[in-house]
């Protein structure tokens, strides 16, 4: 009798168990409904479908560069190539109106983008006074690349992915890629300016 009775409450006790326990299925639910919807509108509108955080937290919705010509770089402050900030500084000045330059720090490539995204504005202004968008601090290649960088490689005209800081691609005024340019190419360089001017 004494045994039945155990075996009750030991069964009761599960069973209330699982009741009281908080089920993290339905943020779960959401989320991936949120990452399925975001993936869909980036199916159907393709650059423009993305929305990112800036270096400070605030949402941009990438739809607002239709029309626009747009150069993407991923960038790094302790790198070789890290004066050319001042290079895409520059171009963001001077050619402002014809392309919108984006900066997406990464530190895929020898660890040289350690610091947080408040170190990486800081960085910025400081050192070269950029006021281009800058946006948070994303993998830009690898197991854990940004859907973006995943999109850009798979449309660019060679499946061309970074390979180093730096790298640039060039989405023209309908949101098709036009263009890779590897590190050693400045903003400044004719061949870009050129293909901004096109």
């Amino acid at each position: 009798m004494k045994k039945a009775l155990f075996s009750i409450a030991l069964l009761a006790a599960v069973v209330f168990g699982f009741a009281c326990t908080p089920s993290t299925k339905g943020a779960e639910n959401k989320k991936n409904m949120e990452t399925t919807a975001q993936t869909e509108a980036q199916k159907q509108e393709g650059f423009y479908g993305f929305s990112m955080s800036t270096l400070d937290g605030k949402e941009i919705d990438f739809s607002q560069y239709k029309g626009k010509k747009v150069m993407l770089v991923n960038t790094a402050s302790e790198c070789g190539f890290t004066k050319q900030y001042a290079d895409l500084q520059q171009l963001h000045e001077q050619h402002g109106q014809e392309v919108v330059i984006l900066g997406f720090p990464a530190n895929n490539f020898g660890g040289q983008e350690p610091g947080s995204n408040e170190e990486i504005a800081s960085f910025c202004q400081k050192n070269y006074g950029v006021n281009f968008q800058m946006f948070e601090k994303i993998s830009v290649v690898g197991d854990d690349q940004h859907p973006l960088y995943t999109w850009l490689e798979q449309n660019s005209p060679n499946n061309d992915k970074p390979t180093w800081n730096f790298c640039k691609y060039l989405v023209d005024e309908n949101g098709k890629v036009v263009a890779f340019y590897p590190s050693k190419v400045k903003p400044t360089d004719e061949v870009v300016l050129a293909a901004i001017k096109k």
